[in-house]
C-alpha cells in the first residue's frame, strides 16, 4: 500500500495531505470542546460552522505557507514551525469571525486547546507519515547502504542530498563526540565509530561515506587507517563550502586516494616567490603535456602570465593540456595567452627561435624519459632527450636571454643505478656548469621523488591491477619510496625556482619514505577487498613478488652528500653537490653525441660513467645483442642520421 503511494503523481500525493488535514483540524475542534466539558459527546448545537470552519480557513494558510510543497520523506524538522504558524494564525482568523459575527457561546478555552491539538494531530501526522515512508524505502531500496563519518552540519545535509537521490542510502551516523552518539539526526541513529564493524554486517552497510571536511588531513588519515582491515569501501564528500560556492556537487563523492593518506599538511605558499618568476611574464614549460608539466601548466596559469608556451612532442598530450587550460581560464576569466607548440627539446635552432621571437623570460624544463625500465632498455634515446636535450635547450635559452631556467630533476639522480638516474644527474652537472661560465640566464635545478598518481608511478599500475582483480606485482617486500602529491610538487618547485642566484640544486623535502608493500595492501583495502595471503587463503586480491626490474633500487635517496642547508621556505633545501667545469664537460659532451649518433651502445655507457660518478653501467642480455646489431648497421651505412 505504502508503495503503491509512493507511485503516485505529486498532486495526487498533495491532494490527499489536504484532506487528511480537513479531517485532523475537524478532529481536533471535537477533541477541544470535549476536553473543554469533560463529555466524550460534546453540543455541537451552535458550532458547526465553526468546526467547519476551523480547517476552511487553515488549509489556504497551509498552502500559502508551503506546507504542502514539502516533500514528506525529506522533510525537516522546521516543518514544526510551518505548522504552528499556520495553525495560529487560521485560529485568530476562527476567533476574529466569531467576533465579528457575535456568535456567543465559544469559549476562549476551546480556541485555546484547538490550537494545542491542531499543531500537535498535524505535525505528528507528519512525522509518523515520514517515518513509515523511510522505513518502507529501506525495506525495498536497491541502493547502495551507507553509513555517514560525521554527524555535524555537512553529515546532517549529505543524508538529505542522499535520500532525495538514486544512488546512496544513509543508514546510521558515526561520529567520534560522546555528547551525539546514541542520538538519532536526520532520523539516523548516531554511532560510537568502534562499533562499525557490527554494524557492517547488522545494517547491511555497503560503503562509509566520510563527512569531515572541516578535519586536517593528518585526522583524516588517522580515521582512514583505524578503519583498515573492515572490508568495507570508503568514500570522501566535498566540504559544504565548495558545495555553495560551486566548485562541487554534493553528489561529487569520490573514492579515497592513497594521496589521502601519504599527503601531508599542505604549507602556505610565499605568494612573492610564487609569483616572481610567472606573474605578467611570457614563460615556457617543456613536457608540458606530462604528469608534473600539466600540473604546473595549471598552477602558472593562476598565476597570470602574459604568455604560456606549451612545448610537447606529443600530438595528443598537447591537444588534451591547451583544452583544459583554455577552460580554465574561461572558467577563472583569465586572460593569458596560450602558444601551443609541437616539438622536442632536442632542436637547438628551432627553440632558440622561438625563444627570441616570443620573448620567453622563464622556462620550466619538465621533458624527460623517466620509466626506468623502458630507458634502461634504450639507453641512447633516453640519454638524447635528458642529457642532450637539456644542454640544447640551456644553451638555447641562454643565446635568448632568458632570465630562469629551472630543471625538474629526480632523486633516481642521486647515486644512480640505471641509465634514467644517471642522465637526469648528467643533466644537472650540465646546468650547473653553464651557470658557473655566467650570463643572463639563471639555472637551478630541484630534485623531489616519485609523485602520486604520475604516469611513471606505481600507484596507477597498482589501481589497474586491482581492478583487473589482481595479482598485484611488486619487485621487492623491502622496496621503498619517497612520495609526494602532484599539486604540491609542482607548487614547490614554482618556488625553489625562484630562489638563489643560479647553479643551486634544490631539493624538496619528501617526508618519510613509504615501503611499497604497505602501500599495495592499503590500496586493496582501501578498495573494500581482502588481501589474499597465508592467513586469508579466499581474499579478493593476492600480491606476487617478480623481482628487482633493471637498474631499479631498494631505496632512493635525495641526497649525494651531507652539505645541505634549510632556505626561506621549510619544505625546501639547498645542496651543495661535486660539479664539473664547463671546459671538461663540453668535449665530453660532444664525445657523448657523436657516440649516440653511431649508436655506439659501449661508448655511451663508457662516456656517461666517466661524467657521473658512482654509475656502474649494466649489461641487460638481448637490449645489448639488439645495441650491437644497431650499431653494425650504422656503420655499414643503412642507417642515417
Amino acid at each position: 500500500m505504502l508503495k503503491a503511494f509512493l507511485s503516485l503523481p505529486r498532486r495526487h500525493k498533495q491532494a490527499i495531505a489536504v484532506a487528511t488535514d480537513f479531517l485532523l483540524l475537524l478532529l481536533a475542534f471535537w477533541s477541544a470542546l470535549a476536553l473543554r466539558f469533560e463529555t466524550w459527546n460534546p453540543q455541537l448545537t451552535g458550532h458547526g460552522w465553526q468546526m467547519l470552519a476551523a480547517p476552511l480557513v487553515a488549509i489556504p494558510v497551509f498552502i500559502r505557507l508551503g506546507l504542502y510543497r514539502a516533500v514528506t520523506r525529506f522533510m525537516e524538522d522546521r516543518v514544526v514551525f510551518v505548522v504552528a504558524g499556520g495553525v495560529s494564525l487560521s485560529v485568530l482568523l476562527v476567533a476574529a469571525m466569531v467576533a465579528l459575527t457575535h456568535t456567543p457561546g465559544l469559549s476562549r478555552g476551546v480556541l485555546v486547546i484547538y490550537w494545542l491539538l491542531a499543531c500537535l494531530y498535524v505535525g505528528a501526522s507528519r512525522f509518523l507519515a515520514r517515518s513509515l515512508f523511510l522505513r518502507a524505502e529501506r525495506r525495498q531500496d536497491q541502493r547502495k547502504r551507507v553509513a555517514i563519518y560525521g554527524a555535524g552540519q555537512a553529515g546532517t545535509q549529505l543524508a538529505y542530498a542522499l535520500r532525495a537521490g538514486r544512488e546512496y542510502l544513509p543508514v546510521a551516523f558515526l561520529d567520534d563526540s560522546p555528547a551525539k552518539q546514541k542520538t538519532e539526526v536526520a532520523g539516523l541513529r548516531v554511532h560510537a565509530p568502534r562499533k562499525l564493524a557490527s554494524m557492517i554486517a547488522s545494517k547491511r552497510v555497503d560503503e562509509v561515506l566520510l563527512a569531515i571536511p572541516s578535519a586536517s588531513r593528518a585526522r583524516r588519515a588517522e580515521i582512514i587507517e583505524a578503519m583498515d582491515g573492515l572490508h568495507c569501501k570508503l568514500k570522501l564528500v566535498p566540504g559544504m563550502a565548495d558545495v555553495v560556492s560551486g566548485n562541487v556537487s554534493v553528489d561529487v563523492i569520490r573514492e579515497v586516494e592513497i594521496e589521502d593518506l601519504l599527503g601531508r599538511e599542505s604549507v602556505s605558499p610565499d605568494a612573492a616567490l610564487l609569483g616572481r618568476c610567472i606573474t605578467g611574464k611570457t614563460v615556457l614549460v617543456s613536457g608540458a603535456g606530462g604528469s608534473i608539466g600539466s600540473e604546473l601548466c595549471r598552477q602558472i596559469v593562476r598565476l597570470q602570465p602574459s604568455r604560456l608556451v606549451l612545448l610537447e612532442r606529443s600530438e595528443f598530450a598537447l591537444y588534451s593540456i591547451e583544452q583544459e587550460l583554455v577552460a580554465l581560464c574561461a572558467r577563472r576569466k583569465l586572460s593569458v595567452e596560450l602558444m601551443p607548440l609541437l616539438g622536442s627539446v632536442t632542436n637547438r635552432p628551432r627553440n632558440e627561435l622561438m625563444m627570441k621571437s616570443l620573448g620567453v623570460q622563464t622556462v620550466y624544463h619538465a621533458a624527460a624519459y623517466k620509466h626506468v625500465p623502458l630507458v634502461e632498455h634504450n639507453p641512447i634515446e633516453g640519454i638524447r632527450n635528458n642529457a642532450v636535450g637539456t644542454r640544447r635547450l640551456a644553451e638555447a635559452a641562454l643565446a635568448a636571454g632568458v632570465e630562469t631556467f629551472v630543471l625538474i630533476s629526480t632523486d633516481k639522480a642521486v647515486r644512480p643505478t640505471n641509465v634514467m638516474g644517471a642522465s637526469k644527474r648528467l643533466a644537472e652537472l650540465i646546468l650547473q656548469a653553464l651557470a658557473r661560465q655566467g650570463g643572463v640566464t639563471r639555472f637551478c635545478m630541484v630534485r623531489f621523488g616519485n609523485v602520486l598518481g604520475s604516469s611513471g608511478s606505481v600507484v596507477p599500475l597498482f589501481r589497474k591491477q586491482i581492478a583487473a582483480g589482481g595479482p598485484i606485482t611488486l619487485t621487492h617486500t623491502e622496496i621503498t619510496r619517497y612520495f609526494m602529491t602532484i599539486p604540491e610538487a609542482a607548487q614547490l618547485v614554482i618556488q625553489a625556482g625562484s630562489m638563489g642566484q643560479g647553479g643551486e640544486v634544490y631539493v624538496l623535502d619528501m617526508g618519510k619514505p613509504v615501503r611499497i608493500l604497505d602501500l599495495a595492501r592499503r590500496m586493496v583495502h582501501l578498495s573494500g577487498l581482502e588481501l589474499r595471503d597465508q592467513a586469508h587463503p579466499d581474499g579478493d586480491i593476492a600480491i606476487e613478488v617478480v623481482g628487482l626490474r633493471p637498474g631499479e633500487k631498494l631505496y632512493e635517496e635525495l641526497l649525494i652528500g651531507e652539505n645541505v642547508e634549510g632556505t626561506s621556505h621549510p619544505l625546501i633545501m639547498r645542496a651543495y653537490e661535486q660539479e664539473l667545469p664547463w671546459t671538461l664537460l663540453s668535449e665530453r659532451l660532444e664525445q657523448l653525441e657523436t657516440a649516440s649518433r653511431d649508436l655506439d651502445y659501449d661508448k655511451v655507457l663508457t662516456i656517461l660513467a666517466s661524467l657521473v660518478e658512482e654509475y656502474a653501467p649494466a649489461r641487460h642480455g638481448d637490449d645489448e645483442l639488439l645495441w650491437r646489431a644497431m650499431a653494425r648497421t650504422a656503420k655499414a651505412g643503412a642507417v642515417v642520421h
